[in-house]
């Protein structure tokens, strides 16, 4: 893979996306003038914006984590409970995506990153139970994702009713919520999900089954008047 994207001032520190790495404003503009698509249209092509990236492409290496970036910060708040620890675990994943990118070959690129976010997070709470939370990134690597608008997932739980929903989650067993929040919030298909969790389709299945219902049930006993006109 090629070197990291170009800093756009002064104090290098040769990570993928610190803000020194973000483009400036006059460089973006350059590039939107360019002879290529759109960033929107393009990003419906990730095999196409991660070879751009591996080219160290800093445009779409910064498109590439404002598309994604509420995705994972979700899959580590759910796992980790705490949204300053999540942010903290979303930036490492995505230096480990930006190391890994050569890793990655074909389609499934959402299912692929959830899978490291996953990953990451069951290996933060082994750490914590080992021992007391540490950061893992050494300060020269200290990154910070851009600011964005509200992700699908923060605009999803903006309903009151859907916040009925988050209550009732919390309220579910571990492995229920894990298969509502993949399938149901990120909309990863079964065998997305499948790969991911290292299980047959058929038990994917048997589990949303099974968690629908619960989540059903936990809804219920919050609020009996759930679903009446």
């Amino acid at each position: 893979m090629g070197n990291p994207p170009p800093q756009s001032g002064g104090g290098a520190t040769g990570e993928p996306f610190a803000r020194g790495c973000v483009p400036t404003r006059e460089g973006l503009e350059e590039e939107r003038q360019a002879s290529r698509p759109a960033v929107g249209d393009w990003l419906n092509d990730v095999a196409a914006v991660v070879e751009r990236c591996r080219q160290g492409d800093a445009l779409a290496w910064e498109a590439l984590v404002r598309e994604f970036q509420g995705r994972v910060f979700v899959v580590a708040l759910h796992y980790l409970r705490d949204s300053e620890e999540a942010r903290d675990l979303a930036q490492e994943v995505f230096i480990k995506v930006y190391r890994s990118l050569d890793s990655f070959t074909g389609d499934g690129f959402l299912a692929w990153l959830l899978r490291l976010a996953r990953n990451s997070s069951i290996d933060r709470l082994r750490r914590r139970k080992a021992r007391p939370p540490a950061s893992d990134v050494p300060a020269d690597e200290s990154i910070s994702l851009p600011d964005s608008a509200p992700t699908p997932e923060e605009a999803w739980w903006s309903d009151s009713r859907k916040q009925l929903v988050h209550r009732a989650m919390n309220r579910m067993s571990e492995q229920s919520r894990e298969i509502i929040q993949l399938k149901e919030i990120q909309g990863l298909k079964l065998d997305e999900i499948a790969t991911m969790l290292g299980v047959p389709i058929g038990t994917v299945k048997s589990r949303s089954s099974r968690a629908r219902v619960e989540l059903a049930r936990r809804v219920v006993d919050l609020d009996p008047s759930y679903g009446t006109p």
